[in-house]
């Protein structure tokens, strides 16, 4: 019986077998030649496939020459459904390019040919396009919108187009002039380096404009036309470039922007051309697909080997357009920024030596209206993205927690001149007034900023008290708001021992950047936590609102990265008020009394002094933070040294300069 059945299957296979052999029209070698066609178009080489009716070198050539325009884009193209006739078949084939941010699509057909076993393509130009004719070729034009602004508050211009000339030398005009001597002369002339310009200028072409540097035309240009065209071949090309108001203005904020780099060509995957402007750091990188608008593309055919002259001279125009996308304009990134005080805030520090900032805040608004770092910053954002030990600033964190632990401003704490926690020995700064050691009301150790004191309460005021009363001001939570990269504080939930003892001074792993030290203050002002804006109507260049960014600009992989997006218990007005009434006591009866004649509304102040390093004595850093008014101020210098008398006397003439 089992030899029987085996012998029935194998029989039935047979059977089968023959029929498919039978019912085998050519349709499955059609639709491997369809789909190699395919990919050999989608390669651009069709040098290795069986062509009929144009040599296959030729029918190469021609592929190449057609797309040429098109370069570095690639196509991808799929084969439709075969439709077969005996020894012929046609497939259609589905193009999709991507230039640049447009897509182009379109479908052509192939027609296939049977000879022996094998099929070959019937080459013609519409296989590469429906409506391309024999001699030929695409021609891409691509224009550019004009990059938008960056405004600022009232949508002044703080970045636009400004009038620009660029210095050089041209080549061709230098005629029988030596090219080194020129290059090195201009070099001179401008200030840059020398030696990198003549190498520069005797590497070009002879056709080469050599640019030695670009300078505004403000009416302060101090190398004259004069001076550039004594020099052979050196010539100002005028121009247009999108800048702020000086070189320096809100610079580590707003980024630049200058014509795409080769680099930045490259990694734009076509993206980007040759003359395109960028964004570079800043709101001009985060945003600079906003800013940059959408290039406008048009696809035409061209009689291949006419010239751009001969066309130009043609009526009617040769060409016919296959495709064509407008251009978008950009959108201008509208931003919180006051010009006058952010001017302000830049020439009260452009004296400072080291790292600095100026943030100013709009309390009732959380606008950022002042963002400023210091010369010693050296571009970097110090002011947004700094981490730094807040030292005694930190002590409005401190009261408030103490506060909801039932004290108030006049209850009673002990100022002694020095505290041992666990073998370290706390002091007060130097100068500390004898009057204010002792039983004292917490408004003054606060206007003095007992140190001891505070380090003292370490027992009733819990690590994850200070946590709490931080998230409370708005420290160390999410800014969704503000649109921009910043550090806003890092308060560890766990501490004991002497790292709690130094939380309570604001030191130890406690970390603010000058923007969430006026939070801090703004929210004091507010009565309420002050969530930050910096960017109005931020796009897809906006941070997650799941992490709060670090300096690199990536969430941190710390406690900040999980920062909650608010406080489950947000500062009162009641305590609010408790807080406004201390700093206030910093300027009647503190250190800060230098504050008291700045005109307009009362100031609240609060100084702090953080030491960092090894040295001995450490170094410190010099903060200060204030209200006045509607306005609230952090300012910071790195390794400053005393918060009043550094930090203090800049703040002072910011806010009366300010009004």
């Amino acid at each position: 019986m089992g030899k029987t059945k085996n012998l029935v299957l194998g029989l039935a296979a047979l059977m089968i077998a023959g029929s498919l052999s039978a019912c085998d029209d050519g349709r499955s070698g059609a639709e491997g030649a369809a789909k190699q066609l395919a990919s050999s178009l989608a390669a651009l080489d069709v040098g290795s496939l069986a062509v009929d009716g144009k040599d296959a070198v030729a029918a190469n050539e021609q592929l190449k020459a057609v797309f040429a325009a098109l370069d570095p884009a690639k196509p991808s193209v799929e084969s439709g459904a075969v439709k077969l006739d005996g020894d012929k078949a046609t497939v259609p084939l589905n193009y999709t390019w991507k230039i640049g941010t447009a897509e182009w699509k379109y479908t052509s057909q192939a027609a296939l040919k049977k000879s022996g076993d094998k099929w070959s393509v019937q080459w013609n130009p519409t296989l590469l396009e429906p409506d391309l004719k024999d001699g030929e070729i695409l021609d891409k034009t691509v224009t550019s919108p004009s990059r938008a602004d960056i405004l600022g508050a009232g949508d002044a211009k703080l970045v636009s187009y400004r009038p620009v000339v660029h210095v050089g030398i041209d080549k061709t005009t230098i005629g029988s002039a030596d090219p080194a001597v020129s290059a090195a002369k201009l070099a001179q002339l401008v200030g840059v380096d020398e030696a990198a310009y003549v190498k520069q200028v005797q590497a070009s072409g002879p056709q080469a404009f050599v640019s030695a540097i670009t300078l505004r035309e403000d009416g302060n240009r101090t190398v004259t036309d004069q001076q550039i065209a004594s020099i052979p071949g050196a010539r100002g090309i005028p121009d247009y470039l999108p800048l702020a108001p000086t070189r320096t203005f809100a610079r580590a904020v707003l980024g630049t922007a200058a014509e795409a780099s080769a680099e930045q060509i490259q990694k734009a995957g076509g993206a980007l051309k040759v003359g395109d402007t960028v964004g570079t750091g800043g709101l001009q990188e985060q945003y600079d697909a906003q800013l940059r608008g959408q290039d406008g593309v048009s696809i035409k055919t061209r009689p291949q080997g006419m010239t751009d002259d001969q066309i130009k001279a043609a009526k009617p125009d040769p060409r016919r357009v296959l495709f064509a996308v407008e251009a978008k304009p950009g959108e201008p990134v509208k931003t919180t920024l006051d010009p006058r005080l952010q001017q302000l805030a830049e020439d009260t520090l452009a004296g400072v030596g080291p790292a600095s900032a100026i943030v100013a805040l709009r309390p009732s608004t959380g606008a950022v209206l002042a963002a400023a770092s210091g010369p010693g910053s050296n571009g970097y954002n110090t002011a947004m993205l700094g981490q730094y030990a807040p030292g005694s600033t930190f002590k409005i964190v401190d009261s408030l927690a103490m506060i909801r632990n039932g004290m108030t401003p006049d209850s009673k704490v002990e100022c002694t001149p020095t505290i041992t926690v666990d073998g370290r020995t706390f002091k007060n700064a130097e100068g500390y007034p004898a009057s204010s050691l002792g039983s004292v009301a917490l408004r003054d150790a606060f206007a003095h900023s007992c140190n001891t004191a505070f380090i003292s309460a370490r027992d009733n005021v819990s690590q994850a008290q200070l946590e709490s009363a931080a998230t409370s001001l708005g420290l160390a939570v999410q800014a969704p708001k503000l649109g921009a990269d910043a550090f806003l504080g890092s308060v560890p939930g766990n501490a004991d021992g002497t790292e709690h003892a130094a939380s309570m001074i604001g030191q130890g792993k406690v970390l603010l950047s000058p923007l969430a030290a006026a939070i801090m203050a703004a929210s004091v002002a507010h009565g309420a936590p002050v969530s930050p804006q910096l960017v109005l109507n931020p796009g897809s260049g906006s941070p997650s609102a799941g992490a709060t960014p670090t300096a690199s600009g990536s969430p941190s992989s710390s406690a900040t990265a999980a920062a909650p997006a608010a406080s489950d218990k947000p500062i009162t007005p009641a305590e609010a008020a408790a807080l406004g009434d201390m700093m206030r006591a910093v300027v009647t009866s503190g250190h800060a009394g230098f504050l008291a004649s700045v005109p307009g509304a009362p100031v609240g102040a609060k100084t702090g002094t953080a030491e960092f390093g090894k040295d001995n004595p450490p170094k410190t850093h010099a903060w200060i933070v204030a209200v006045h008014g509607d306005l609230a101020v952090a300012v910071f210098v790195e390794d400053g040294g005393l918060g009043a008398t550094t930090s203090g006397p800049l703040l002072k003439s910011f806010l009366t300069a300010a009004g």
